[in-house]
């Protein structure tokens, strides 16, 4: 009988002992401790559009700061007690992340273009200067393209499948506009439109540069992106006659009037918005955050899982 006592008492401190162990393991808020934050660098469009709408101070020295969009959404998704922000143009499934809810709105197409979610900005863009591209040619073909993805039903298209948030409806059939772009019917393909700047815009403007060689005479591309920051840089400013020097600069935020007058370019303007999109890890259990909450956590003040609640 005591032997019979002893082993149903084993039985009981071993299931006990399993069910601990699955319980820490199962990616519940109670088996997060503190939260991980990532950032993007100073030349991020992305987090400049972010610190400013979520009214974010200083952000604290705590946060590993991530090269592009897509490393942050790498580490993040590598990462459970992990938080950071990405554009809405995210592959999320293949980064392993969710996006939340800001302020019990989610990220959509909708949401953006009805102003109900409200951390959305610009894919804006500035060419080079009149008259200082590699040639006559090659200036009338950034003209063309950018008529292409700004204004043509064709584009917006590209845009909106890609991520981008666009009027596909207000477009105008590309067969119109290219009336106004003889250069599109010659052979184009000696020339190479180089684009930098924002890593936000990478899927939308690859999707439309793509679209458009058919339409544009065969022409090449190449793509160098870093941040916001060089996009004024390599087309107008320190940078522009480098080795960096690009036809046309993207950024994911508004261009800064004091510092960066994109008047100067030869063609300026915004072909999509996007929406900045805060998340986690998707297994974590969070599934919505606070403009308050947003802020104290980047900047410091809310380290804790467990007071999210």
């Amino acid at each position: 009988m005591k032997k019979l006592t002893l082993l149903l008492a084993l039985t009981l401190v071993l299931v006990g002992c399993g069910s601990n162990t699955t319980g820490d393991d199962d990616g519940s808020a109670n088996s997060l401790t503190n939260i991980m934050i990532y950032s993007r660098d100073e030349s991020s469009g992305t987090r400049s559009a972010f610190e400013e709408i979520v009214g974010i101070e200083s952000l604290t020295q705590e946060a590993a700061v991530a090269s592009s969009n897509g490393d942050l959404a790498t580490q993040v998704g590598q990462n459970k007690e992990g938080m950071g922000y990405v554009s809405l143009s995210t592959d999320f499934v293949k980064n392993n992340i969710k996006a939340l809810s800001y302020e019990g709105v989610a990220a959509e197409i909708n949401t953006v273009v009805d102003g109900s979610y409200s951390l959305a900005r610009p894919f804006a863009y500035v060419t080079r200067a009149e008259g200082n591209f590699d040639s006559d040619d090659k200036q009338a073909l950034v003209a063309a393209f950018i008529d292409f993805l700004e204004n043509s039903t064709e584009g917006r298209q590209l845009v909106l499948a890609a991520g981008g948030i666009t009027d596909v409806e207000g477009g105008t059939d590309w067969d119109t506009l290219k009336e106004n772009h003889p250069i599109v019917n010659q052979d184009n393909s000696g020339m190479t439109i180089k684009t930098g700047g924002s890593t936000s815009v990478s899927n939308t403007l690859q999707a439309a540069l793509e679209g458009f060689q058919p339409y544009g005479g065969n022409f090449q591309f190449e793509m160098n992106h870093t941040g916001s920051g060089a996009a004024y840089a390599s087309t107008l400013g320190d940078e522009k006659d480098s080795t960096n020097q690009v036809d046309i600069g993207f950024a994911s935020r508004d261009f800064k009037a004091d510092s960066e007058p994109v008047s100067d370019g030869y063609l300026t303007g915004t072909y999509a918005k996007d929406a900045v999109v805060v998340v986690v890890q998707k297994d974590n259990p969070l599934t919505n955050v606070t403009q308050q909450q947003v802020k104290d956590i980047f900047e410091g003040n809310l380290t804790a899982w467990a007071d999210l609640d």
